[in-house]
């Protein structure tokens, strides 16, 4: 609202952590645009307990930053609208290494490698293959980008107001928005396994067990922990579907795998337990999100 402004036990709270997450997100979005509050909200916490710690931090950037980077240094004009380059920037930082880092190159790289077996190598299973890996890759990627192994920052990062679940949410968007659209297009430029063998799924098919598996490691990280839940999540899936193949005779490998995946991704039935499965873990994370304001900080 036009001319409001935070009280002091307001900031005094979302300084020393103990305000609602509810509330911390709508002071958030108020700091964006209110310099006043901001300002108040730094000297809060300069003044409080974590402030050696900081002003010692900030001391040991800049004496590490160039010269010329010191001398563009300027004080942002109180209330000043924010450019959307801004915004953009934040939104890069906080989705982390899900777009920053090697992540995303990795799974540009495996869908080009299933296109490049199956016209370079002439290989009939690289489009069920690649469809029975696409669900976990997600799964994968949220482990690899989140926690202390994959942001030296986390704990700054995931401690702040912002933290918690809407930062693992956050990672978790970045890397669907990288993995669903890379894997997709590369199962449709796939060629049919032919003639002999079974059609198989839709290429999309694997877009809902995809982020039921998500959703259902991002629950179960609030249990054991962001690697282990994916883990166990991750090596499950590859459980239900390389079992049956290996306990069935007399199949080749590119037709059983077909048939098994056409059994998990095709039909109202498979999708509708897939959309069910989904929607319990949503409401999963959301009666559990007070779980995640620490997760993986100690």
């Amino acid at each position: 609202m036009t001319g409001w402004h935070a009280p002091d036990d307001l900031v005094t709270r979302y300084t020393d952590g103990s305000l609602a997450e509810t509330d911390a997100w709508s002071l958030d979005k108020h700091l964006e645009n209110c310099g006043r509050c901001a300002a108040r909200v730094s000297h809060a916490v300069r003044a409080g307990a974590a402030g050696p710690s900081l002003a010692a931090v900030r001391a040991g950037v800049l004496a590490a930053a160039p010269a010329p980077a010191r001398a563009r240094r300027t004080a942002p004009t109180p209330g000043a609208p924010r450019a959307l380059g801004g915004r953009l920037t934040r939104i890069l930082w906080a989705a982390g290494p899900a777009v920053r880092g090697t992540w995303a190159g990795s799974v540009v790289l495996v869908a080009l490698g299933a296109v490049a077996l199956a016209y370079g190598g002439g290989w009939a299973g690289a489009r069920p293959l690649l469809l029975a890996l696409a669900p976990v890759v997600p799964v994968a990627g949220v482990a690899l980008s989140y926690g202390r192994h994959s942001d030296p920052l986390h704990e700054i990062a995931a401690s702040a107001p912002g933290g918690g679940l809407r930062l693992l949410l956050t990672r978790t968007a970045a890397v669907l928005a990288v993995s669903a659209p890379s894997l997709t297009l590369a199962g449709l430029l796939l060629p049919s396994p032919g003639p002999r063998l079974p059609a198989g799924p839709a290429t999309a098919g694997w877009l809902l067990p995809g982020l039921a598996l998500t959703l259902a490691s991002l629950v179960l990280s609030g249990y054991l922990g962001c690697r282990t839940a994916t883990a166990v999540v991750g090596g499950g899936w590859l459980l239900a579907v390389s079992a049956p193949l290996l306990l069935s005779g007399g199949t080749g490998l590119t037709a059983g795998l077909t048939e098994q995946l056409s059994l998990y991704f095709t039909g109202a039935p498979s999708q509708g337990g897939w959309a069910a499965a989904t929607v319990l873990c949503a409401l999963l994370l959301a009666a559990r999100r007070t779980a995640y304001d620490r997760l993986e900080t100690m």
